[in-house]
């Protein structure tokens, strides 16, 4: 089974919380870490990389101290080693612009305003993951109680 990892980053502890709670439901197959900045972030990365992880989904704050999560995103989308990781901005300060820019420059798959839905949010990122697993051309069958039974037959048709 490969080591799956999700990186949850949000500068604010109490919503940090929030999101890991409501995808604890995901741990059973999926390494769930958290970061309070961007650049803490990109330090776990690499870290993660280097022990041959795979980043299956980024779930960003957007207005951070230092690099924002758009340009976080940016970052991620642009680095060849994690072409294939999806990326979610959650927030609910983001500009009108800065949404088209996390569309355009970050290629992000989803935008998640605050407050969000507990279901949704995990429905979203089980949903992504599964994609990234048929994407990089994981052996779905590792996990496949807990994939997204629709991307799983839509993949295999």
């Amino acid at each position: 089974m490969e080591k799956l990892n999700l990186i949850c980053v949000d500068d604010q502890r109490e919503v940090l919380s929030a999101v890991l709670q409501d995808l604890a439901p995901l741990k059973s197959w999926v390494n769930i870490e958290e970061c309070e900045s961007a650049d803490e972030a990109l330090d776990l990365l690499d870290e993660l990389d280097s022990e041959g992880g795979y980043i299956a989904l980024v779930i960003s704050d957007h207005i951070m101290p230092g690099k924002n999560g758009v340009e976080l995103l940016t970052d991620v989308s642009h680095d060849y080693r994690f072409l294939r990781t999806k990326k979610v901005l959650l927030t609910g300060q983001a500009t009108h612009q800065d949404t088209i820019t996390a569309i355009n420059r970050a290629r992000i798959e989803s935008y998640i305003e605050k407050p969000w839905n507990a279901s949704e949010l995990l429905a979203l990122a089980t949903r992504l993951i599964t994609e990234y697993i048929f994407d990089k051309g994981l052996e779905y069958t590792d996990y496949q109680e807990h994939l997204d039974q629709q991307v799983v037959l839509d993949r295999l048709r």
